[in-house]
């Protein structure tokens, strides 16, 4: 049977028609190309890369950007793509949300047109691929430590020295976008990744999204001509506010995580026989079926309140923690309590719920970790700081 998702409070009566139009396009994509190949790449570790054009003639790229190649759509939407793509794996989700939300984004926000102009186009179509260097081996939920260094040369361009750690696509990346201080002052640096003295090492040996590139960037001496910055921004706002858009469609990513532990789930309650009648018959069974169901109806009215308020500039960066924290940490947990239901079965590669729930370990702490995105609300609502 068709996978047709979680609906308990009616809310695709609250969707556009082209809001539904998009997810279910991407619904069938992802049931159609991705599903039947993901877990033969999880298992060997790589990336379907024949997949990322398609990526593009979808529009999936990049999706909520105005012009320049890309789809122009409303942010539920580009929600709701995400939902779809981690419902089939969250490296897949994570190849897209990053070459969308954290490189095209800064370029689109913070760079020249003459930039926009060079890379937005090739990034909608898959051509040109990007990654974000922000994370360093010993600066991540601290990013104002960073130790990646700029400095201006005599010739109006500019030398970066230094190293960033968990990179998503840094292998394949055709430019990175990377963060390094300059004079002190925190700024974004477009670097082919081509340059001579740019390496990237691929990390390997990964329980968790093992299907996604990820990578270690050296920089070493790395030269950049002085149209290499990006002129539009400076200080931590620039890398953070690529994050409160990343964590936006990743709130609604792990809701598609969430739903597809779920569906084979309750698949397999009702079709397993233990003691002469489904295992979906027993009052614990319904008690996490029904849990289940209970906090993957949360998130969806959680991200889709979320994403009005974001299409209405009303959004503030407290509310995407809010999401993000609450959304993975009940997708893990329903993940969790799927590979229960399913007993030996559920950590086989036959179904998709090991696989879903190693995933969400990564998610849990990327992107702002758990207990991270924990103290900014706690900041918010006493106005006092945990950090220091």
């Amino acid at each position: 049977m068709a996978f047709e998702g979680l609906d308990f409070y009616n809310l695709d009566d609250e969707l556009s028609e082209d809001e539904r139009l998009v997810r279910d396009n991407v619904r069938r994509f992802v049931d159609a190309e991705i599903l039947p190949i993901i877990a033969k790449h999880y298992e060997a570790g790589t990336f379907p890369m024949e997949l990322i054009p398609k990526f593009g003639e979808l529009g999936l790229l990049g999706a909520n950007i105005k012009g320049y190649g890309c789809a122009g759509l409303g942010e539920v939407a580009y929600g709701l793509i995400n939902q779809e793509l981690e419902r089939g794996d969250s490296g897949i989700r994570s190849f897209c949300s990053v070459q969308g939300s954290l490189c095209m984004y800064p370029i689109y926000a913070f760079g020249s047109e003459e930039q926009k102009q060079k890379y937005l186009p090739g990034m909608a179509k898959g051509e040109i691929i990007g990654c974000f260097g922000l994370t360093e081996p010993d600066f991540g939920s601290n990013p104002n430590g960073m130790i990646t260094r700029a400095e201006e040369l005599r010739n109006g361009g500019f030398r970066l020295n230094g190293r960033k750690r968990w990179i998503t696509n840094g292998n394949i990346a055709h430019v990175a976008i990377v963060w390094a201080k300059l004079n002190g002052v925190i700024r974004g640096f477009l670097v082919p990744t081509t340059t001579r003295g740019f390496t990237a090492q691929k990390i390997d040996g990964k329980f968790s999204l093992r299907a996604s590139v990820t990578s270690e960037l050296i920089l070493e001496d790395v030269e950049l001509p002085a149209d290499a910055i990006l002129p539009g921004v400076q200080g931590i706002k620039g890398p953070l506010s690529c994050l409160t858009q990343a964590r936006a469609g990743i709130a609604y990513g792990a809701i598609g995580a969430a739903m597809a532990c779920y569906d084979c789930a309750l698949s397999y309650a009702k079709d397993r026989v233990q003691f002469s009648r489904p295992i979906a018959g027993y009052q614990l069974v319904q008690q996490k079926l029904a849990h289940m169901v209970t906090e993957i109806t949360k998130a969806q009215l959680v991200s889709l309140q979320l994403m009005r308020l974001k299409e209405k500039k009303k959004y503030t960066p407290v509310q995407v923690s809010l999401a993000k924290r609450n959304n993975v940490f009940h997708a893990l947990e329903i993940a969790r309590m799927a590979r229960d239901i399913l007993g030996g079965n559920g950590i086989t590669y036959d179904y998709p719920i090991g696989r879903h729930m190693l995933n969400l370990e990564t998610v849990y702490t990327y992107e702002g970790t758990h207990d991270i995105h924990t103290l900014i609300i706690g900041q918010h609502i006493t106005g006092i700081s945990a950090f220091e």
